[in-house]
């Protein structure tokens, strides 16, 4: 893993989690606790409703601590209700962080790569709707990052679970002067958040 990620990762595992928001994350330690205990692959696709920013900050994080925990046969996804595209912020921050960012065609809705480690298969990330064929149809769970997308979709075909963990959006601090420190709270947030749940599965 690449050493300014990981200083990053080490400064994130010192975050507390209020007991109130590990009860939210405990559905999703359970989920991925069962599946590795079955040997069975486990499929995670954070939704949100644009899939513009926290769904992808949600999917980074998640695919980078399992990694980080040495948890086998995690691959993560992420989906909207409908598609725009990944806000250009959310790959400044996590440049900053510490991954190393790609943009692999220059459209309305570019795809990027995001490595954490130069031996690893890099994260691929664009805006899509949850139900995208690049995204898993069945045996996955199906993690909802904003109220909006939570309403928006009373069924998910092919979840297995459904479990809303959500995030205050850093869209509201656009064109702001508090932008780049809210981008970067947010980042974090998540990050100390997926830590802390794949930190458990190995910890039991």
């Amino acid at each position: 893993m690449f050493e300014k990620l990981e200083n990053t990762i080490s400064e994130i595992s010192k975050i507390t989690i209020s007991e109130e928001r590990k009860k939210v994350l405990q559905p999703l330690v359970e989920y991925i606790k069962l599946k590795k205990e079955n040997s069975e692959a486990i499929q995670l696709n954070f939704i949100c409703t644009h899939n513009s920013r926290r769904s992808h900050l949600a999917q980074v994080w998640a695919q980078t601590m399992a990694h980080y925990f040495n948890i086998p046969n995690v691959q993560c996804y992420s989906g909207g209700t409908e598609t725009t595209a990944m806000f250009p912020k959310v790959l400044d921050t996590l440049a900053l962080q510490g991954f190393d960012c790609i943009k692999l065609t220059d459209t309305s809705n570019p795809i990027y790569e995001l490595k954490y480690d130069l031996n690893e298969a890099p994260i691929i990330c664009f805006s899509k709707v949850f139900d995208d064929a690049f995204n898993p149809s069945q045996n996955f769970a199906a993690i909802l990052t904003c109220n909006s997308a939570d309403e928006a979709c009373p069924y998910i075909a092919g979840a297995e679970l459904r479990i809303p963990v959500k995030y205050e959006d850093p869209k509201a601090f656009d064109g702001t002067e508090l932008m780049d420190e809210k981008y970067l709270e947010r980042s974090r947030e998540i990050a100390s958040e997926m830590f802390f749940s794949f930190s458990l599965v190995v910890s039991r």
